[in-house]
């Protein structure tokens, strides 16, 4: 899968931002579909040409913003969007079970 993101190394933004924004962008506009699989940290480091902590920056930042998740050792793919009203009853629902345990 090619990633159209270009970074500016000269731009005030940091390489993280940017690649973060472009990221979010792609996700949002639909051209990295839900479930899609994110390039690992060394391929999009290499193929950018940036050090790979600027890639984990963003990945790291886009997981905590719960766009994207992490799979273990799979990777990281693109994640479907949950409001947090459908969250909390799946919350609710789990520490009722566990409580019947």
């Amino acid at each position: 899968m090619a990633l159209k993101i270009r970074i500016n190394r000269k731009s005030v933004e940091s390489m993280t931002r940017q690649l973060t924004n472009q990221l979010g962008d792609l996700i949002s506009t639909g051209a990295l579909t839900i479930g899609s699989l994110l390039p690992s940290e060394r391929t999009l480091a290499n193929s950018l040409g940036v050090a790979r902590n600027v890639v984990r920056g963003s990945y790291e930042y886009l997981e905590k913003a719960g766009i994207i998740q992490r799979e273990g050792r799979k990777g990281r793919r693109v994640r479907a969007r949950t409001s947090g009203k459908k969250a909390a009853p799946r919350k609710a629902a789990r520490k009722a079970a566990a409580k019947k345990r």
